[in-house]
């Protein structure tokens, strides 16, 4: 990289900076790919795992943000099907005596028909009212004292890591990018005029500095944005206004669920979201939306974020819910654009726009700040369009039909088959003859997860994993669904890809302690025990 002239350096890899990578280098542009971390390490990694349209928006009459919502949700679902499936929400409808209020009746009928007239409609299925019975089929433990029916309407998940992930590794492996994780942006350059020349980098797994020379520049860093702000125009920048959001993991069996929940959360002006996990036996819970001043490398869920996310759960299921059942949790930030005119950030921002916006220094810096992981596509295209004055001869957007990479004409037969596809796409075949070499590879090494040991191999030899942080974290999501069970199999983990990274045994246990230092941390800022 350091002796290679790019058109485009994105520094940033999150979903949104490994789209614009993506869309750049599918343009024909020669693109180099940074983070400090490892891909989608930061926020979008840490997301409520929903490609949706936002039903709330509605409410905030945020109209065209819900229809590119919904356009860009179709897109994913076309383009990286094995990643990305459609996924039934259901919003329970409580009342008194056997009656729910006609209005709340209304409100919802008509936010849905909205919703569906938007696009949500282009998944196949529009909402429909249910029966008692059929929300309790689907929810179990919903009150049955004061539950009177239910809605049913139709959005999409998917596991934003792989996601991100798979955007890399098409921008890289289809179009030629050059991707570097652990590789921190510490200085832009420019040249006599001006106009930006290069990006001095720090590769911290092999502690180097090198310069990438470069026509432009993207920051896509989301909550960091301000730092390359400041780094690019020389002055404090205060643009970005995070907002924290926390989900907890608790076993299926406490919190059955076979689709996605809306439950409104008594005394506030929120709802939160019961998803059961796929393929594991773990649901979770979030979000909330609060202001953040703290570290921004490592938010954490506290006590309190646990509190209200059980008392929510309790206030309309009969699961009651406690500390001892949270097996897993995660926090994230938002990078929501600051409010303009002097308005102060209140503690609400789940009122904030959740907008995207693309920022030129007239340097050949590019900010691209806001926005949603669904829109991602979007922003990625508005961003390189706004790269014109800096690279020649810059061609339109491609990526509205761009499958990603892993869609093919394979598919899976049998069980295993499955969950590797809906993970690794026509990858999963490689995965296979992994385990064809030696079946031990076929076996779970942690306790109540579904991932295979050959999933770990995979990773660390084709998908830049560097540590067990990663692989457990984000290459995998069993850090989530059970933090306890994982840090248990930690080692087996260890064991398996420490010949492939050439881990010494000190390495090895230097990966261990970092992991269960990190579960740790987590537990104890949550006010949970090991």
């Amino acid at each position: 990289m350091a002796h290679t002239t790019y058109d485009l350096v994105v520094v940033g890899a999150g979903m949104t900076g490994a789209g614009v990578a993506l869309d750049a280098a599918s343009r024909g542009l020669r693109v180099a790919l940074i983070d400090g971390g490892d891909v989608a390490s930061g926020t979008s990694s840490k997301s409520s795992k929903m490609v949706h349209g936002g039903l709330r928006y509605l409410q905030q009459r945020e109209f065209r943000l819900v229809y590119e919502n919904l356009r860009e949700r179709r897109r994913l679902l076309e383009n990286a099907p094995f990643l990305v499936r459609p996924l039934p929400f259901l919003v329970p409808l409580f009342g008194r005596n056997g009656v729910a209020s006609k209005a709340l009746v209304k409100g919802y009928s008509t936010a849905l028909r909205i919703y569906d007239l938007s696009g949500g409609w282009r998944i196949g299925q529009r909402h429909r009212k249910i029966t008692r019975d059929e929300a309790l089929a689907h929810l179990p433990t919903l009150n049955t004292d004061r539950l009177i029916a239910g809605f049913l309407y139709y959005d999409a998940r998917g596991d934003d890591a792989r996601v991100a992930l798979a955007l890399a590794k098409t921008a890289a492996l289809d179009f030629g990018a050059d991707v570097a994780t652990y590789v921190r942006c510490v200085e832009i350059l420019h040249d006599l005029t001006g106009r930006v020349n290069a990006v001095v980098a720090h590769d911290l797994l092999a502690d180097a500095t090198f310069t990438l020379t470069t026509r432009s520049v993207v920051n896509a860093t989301g909550v960091w944005a301000d730092d390359v702000f400041t780094m690019a125009e020389h002055t404090p920048s205060h643009r970005i206004t995070p907002a924290k959001g926390v989900h907890l993991s608790v076993p299926r069996h406490r919190l059955p669920a076979d689709v996605a929940a809306v439950l409104n959360v008594p005394g506030d002006r929120r709802s939160i979201f019961v998803v059961p996990f796929e393929g594991a036996a773990f649901t979770f819970v979030g979000t909330t939306d609060t202001a953040y001043d703290g570290d921004l490398d490592e938010p954490h869920c506290t006590s309190e974020d646990v509190a209200y996310l059980l008392a929510a759960v309790n206030a309309s299921t009969s699961s009651n819910l406690t500390t001892s059942d949270v097996t897993g949790l995660w926090a994230g930030l938002r990078p929501l654009l600051a409010p303009v005119d002097g308005k102060e950030v209140k503690a609400r921002t789940a009122d904030l726009s959740r907008r995207h916006q693309v920022t030129d220094s007239h340097d050949g810096v590019v900010h691209i700040t806001g926005g949603k992981w669904t829109t991602y596509r979007l922003m990625a295209e508005d961003t390189v369009d706004a790269l014109g004055p800096y690279v020649t001869d810059l061609k339109g957007g491609r990526t509205k039909r761009l499958r990603l990479h892993g869609v093919g004409s394979w598919r899976p037969t049998s069980e295993r088959e499955i969950h590797l596809y809906e993970r690794f796409g026509e990858d999963a075949k490689v995965i296979l003859d992994l385990i064809a070499a030696n079946e031990e590879l076929g076996e779970c090494p942690i306790e109540g997860q579904p991932y295979l040991g050959a999933e770990f191999v995979f990773s660390v030899r084709f998908e830049m994993a560097t540590s067990l942080i990663d692989l457990l974290s984000r290459r995998t999501r069993a850090h989530l669904h059970d933090a306890r069970a994982t840090l248990r199999g930690a080692a087996r983990v260890g064991a398996l890809v420490a010949p492939v990274l050439g881990w010494s045994d000190e390495e090895l246990q230097r990966q261990l302690n970092e992991y269960e230092s990190l579960v740790r941390r987590e537990f104890s800022a949550a006010g949970l025990t090991l």
